[in-house]
């Protein structure tokens, strides 16, 4: 982490948001819209939802907007009524967006590896990251923190847990100096399948995937919590965010998600951040840093705490847990190689392509069937990307047409 902002500078900090119209885009405004007076929302991209992109451009006076397509562009331009607001659309309408708006922070909140580009163009631009991607270091941490470092910018983390990290070891000051870990523990929910037995997970509809316990999640990632997924793209993410080796990070079972994790120190002391389970609080965090502020986020209530309960996560039953200590491991390339086949292997199950239990499988084939190399660019991350997506693809291709599987066997 670089050197903290200039004490007492009462300037807006101008905000631009990646992925407004999901979950945490949305939070994200309902943050900026709370402390308008210190956060100005200058630039938003989405993906296909044109209209509610619209509403977000009028209520925020926002005069630069992306979206993934030209039906999404004019969806925006129908909602806005002949307004002269810029509309870029395609699939680099997001880094161009970047380019083109002058702000202080970028919130990265776009789903996958998509918006990686555009976080590397803000980085390059001296902009303060608001990390809510957790694929951006899963896939490039290689490239992204000797960046991050070299243009001397802030990489803030707005994950609950990654966030609750940060914050145990921030200094009076905010800054993150002394740490002496020993080691890390990522709480995880256990999502719908904590006390599911292997054969109940294996078999999960998309309907029982998407009943997530306590957090209301996009889809993508709502999946990513079944599986546990999502959890291993954390492991790799503190491994980059943190400086820490596979060893030192850890993961352990938390129904109630009251505490976002903890941090070991080398005397033995244990520091843990706790708070309802609402994104604003960490998204408030990473925009207002190093100070904190009266929040529109959920109070704790006390009253009604009686007890914190904590058990060791399955490997058995969510093998994706090992998966990314083996990534961290091989290092290069595989970090990308995982998330781009899970991607993959998420789509098709909510397509209905795949059974649940085939997700894992699938990302676990890629990374056996694909060698990781050295990250030299970012053309050498969308490659592995683009490789162990067309693996995923060969093989539920492979399966689909199958005799058994057309139901001919």
């Amino acid at each position: 982490m670089s050197a903290l902002p200039p004490p007492g500078n009462t300037k807006k900090r101008r905000i631009v948001v990646l992925g407004s119209t999901g979950s945490i885009g949305v939070n994200t405004l309902r943050v900026c819209e709370n402390l308008s007076s210190e956060l100005q929302v200058v630039g938003l991209a989405a993906g296909r939802n044109g209209t509610v992109l619209a509403e977000q451009v009028e209520r925020f006076g926002v005069r630069t907007v992306a979206v993934a397509c030209r039906e999404a562009a004019a969806a925006v331009r129908d909602g806005l009524k002949g307004s002269d607001v810029q509309v870029l659309y395609g699939p680099d309408s997001a880094q161009r967006l970047v380019e083109i708006v002058e702000a202080d922070v970028l919130v990265a909140a776009i789903v996958g590896a998509a918006g990686l580009p555009a976080t590397l163009t803000a980085i390059g631009k001296g902009m303060d990251i608001a990390l809510a991607n957790k694929e951006t270091l899963v896939a490039a941490g290689e490239l992204v923190m000797p960046l991050v470092r070299k243009h001397g910018v802030h990489l803030l983390p707005v994950d609950s847990e990654h966030s609750a990290i940060f914050q145990c070891l921030a200094t009076g000051d905010g800054s993150q100096a002394g740490r002496s870990i020993k080691r890390i523990v990522l709480t995880a929910s256990g999502g719908p399948f904590r006390t599911a037995s292997i054969e109940t997970i294996r078999n999960a509809t998309v309907e029982q995937a998407l009943q997530h316990p306590t957090w209301s999640m996009g889809a993508k990632i709502t999946i990513d919590s079944a599986t546990m997924m999502n959890k291993a793209l954390e492991i790799i993410e503190a491994h980059w965010l943190f400086d820490l080796r596979a060893d030192q990070i850890e993961v352990i079972i938390h129904p109630q998600s009251i505490a976002h994790s903890f941090v070991e120190f080398a005397d033995n002391s244990v520091l843990a951040q706790l708070g309802p389970p609402d994104m604003k609080t960490p998204i408030q965090y990473a925009l207002t840093w190093p100070r904190r502020v009266s929040a529109i986020s959920q109070a704790m209530d006390w009253s009604t705490l009686r007890k914190l309960d904590f058990e060791q996560p399955d490997h058995a039953r969510f093998p994706a847990l090992r998966l990314a200590y083996r990534a961290i491991e091989a290092g290069g390339t595989a970090g990308a190689i995982l998330n781009a086949a899970n991607e993959r292997a998420v789509a098709a199950f909510l397509e209905r392509r795949i059974s649940f239990g085939r997700i894992t499988q699938l990302v676990e084939e890629a990374m056996e069937a694909i060698q990781p190399i050295h990250v030299r660019d970012l053309q050498t991350v969308l490659e592995a990307d683009r490789a162990a997506r067309e693996f995923v693809d060969q093989q539920i291709g492979s399966a689909l047409q199958s005799p058994l599987a057309l139901g001919e066997g």
